[in-house]
């Protein structure tokens, strides 16, 4: 019996298991050495056990040759800390408002308060990863963007889109072996200085088109796309570029911006972006590893 094997295993469970390494085979071949992005948030983020095979699925793949990196956002921990200090929280069309009072809050909790706390996660398995923002060596550059709202230009505040991207911070960090963990904050490139709240869904679109990775993953609250919401049977399990841009007019608001960064990546050069249930246990490792995957994934076409 191996050392680390810490209960009795029966033949017939010793085989299943080997059956199910078996069925990964092939996407170990697929994917070793190959970079993909994954983007982390949503209730994965607050849910001790959640956080935890998260940080399980990431130090698996730095192990078996995949080079992962990590974009997160915080909606649900700055949306409290907000809440703590009496500043006015509001979303317009899927987008935090984020004032003057509001960009500081949204920085601190990020990259001081999110960041270390995952990247001590994903160490507790091995020296691995590495915290980063978007401000860190020019690795992303912002511009402040509002929303079109029934035809109506709407201000957002300090909330930009990553309009650059230098790769080459992260590939430092890949090429050390190491995993990056970066948060979706931007210097604003038209007030130096200043910071803008972005949009993580789109910033791991934009980092995974500039590092020309294979895959993007984005955890989302839901199990995936459905053509006919609230009908629970119409669940998309796999589309093309074709079939989401003529979809995403329709789509509810708070999907957009997830479904548009598949799209973005896809278009921008990424094999596959795929949106899944981040609220199941070790979901980044079924969606790399099996056949059937899970959630909804989209292709060029």
């Amino acid at each position: 019996m191996n050392d680390i094997d810490l209960q009795h295993t029966t033949p017939e469970e010793a085989a299943a298991k080997a059956g199910v390494l078996i069925e990964s085979l092939p996407w170990l071949q697929r994917f070793r050495d190959q970079i993909i992005v994954i983007k982390y948030g949503g209730n994965a983020m607050v849910s001790e056990e959640l956080q935890e095979s998260f940080a399980q699925d990431i130090a698996y793949l730095r192990f078996v040759g995949v080079k992962p990196v990590v974009v997160h956002g915080g909606g649900p921990q700055i949306s409290r800390m907000l809440n703590r200090l009496s500043i006015e929280s509001e979303f317009k069309g899927g987008y935090r408002v984020t004032s003057t009072e509001a960009i500081d809050v949204v920085r601190m909790v990020l990259t001081g308060q999110i960041n270390p706390q995952l990247v001590a996660r994903i160490n507790a398995y091995g020296p691995f990863a590495t915290g980063l923002s978007g401000e860190d060596a020019g690795l992303f550059g912002g511009r402040r963007r509002g929303v079109v709202i029934d035809g109506t230009e709407h201000d957002l505040g300090h909330v930009g889109d990553v309009v650059e991207v230098d790769p080459q911070p992260v590939h430092d960090q890949l090429d050390a072996g190491r995993i990056p963990v970066i948060s979706s904050i931007a210097p604003d490139l038209d007030n130096p200085g200043h910071s803008l709240n972005v949009n993580a869904d789109a910033a791991a679109a934009a980092l995974a088109t500039a590092l020309g990775a294979t895959k993007l993953v984005v955890l989302t609250d839901v199990p995936g796309l459905y053509a006919d919401w609230p009908n629970r049977d119409s669940l998309v399990s796999h589309l093309t570029a074709t079939d989401l841009r003529a979809m995403l007019p329709k789509l509810e608001s708070g999907m957009i911006p997830k479904m548009q960064a598949c799209l973005d990546a896809v278009d921008g050069g990424v094999d596959t972006a795929a949106i899944i249930d981040g609220r199941q246990p070790h979901s980044v490792l079924v969606e790399v590893f099996t056949a059937q995957g899970i959630g909804t994934e989209v292709v060029a076409g």
